[in-house]
């Protein structure tokens, strides 16, 4: 199984629209991957680092489950930009990408 790792570092003064995230922008990720082999997603929502009294290294992380690395190249060949020009309507982080092979 393929996972891709999207992280959003937690920095002073940036915004992050939660509502428009999970109501308008997983969804519409969800769509347009799921016929390249998405076979499901989660999203976390920080809260805070190991000390209590810390804020979360990172607002959020989504994580999409794909069949295979093909998939999920395909699937941003024909959708990345539309998925990546959505991001400017929730927030202002740039996030950090990462495609991973779950080994365990």
């Amino acid at each position: 199984m393929i996972k891709v790792t999207v992280a959003y570092p937690n920095q002073p003064g940036k915004k992050f629209d939660w509502d428009y995230y999970t109501s308008k922008h997983v969804p519409m990720v969800a769509q347009r991957c799921k016929p390249f082999g998405l076979i499901g997603s989660e999203v976390d929502k920080g809260i805070s680092a190991p000390d209590p009294k810390a804020p979360a290294p990172f607002v959020a992380i989504a994580h999409l489950y794909f069949r295979t690395v093909d998939g999920v190249h395909e699937g941003f060949k024909t959708h990345g930009r539309e998925i990546m020009g959505d991001i400017k309507n929730y927030t202002d982080i740039q996030p950090t990408i990462q495609i991973s092979e779950v080994v365990g």
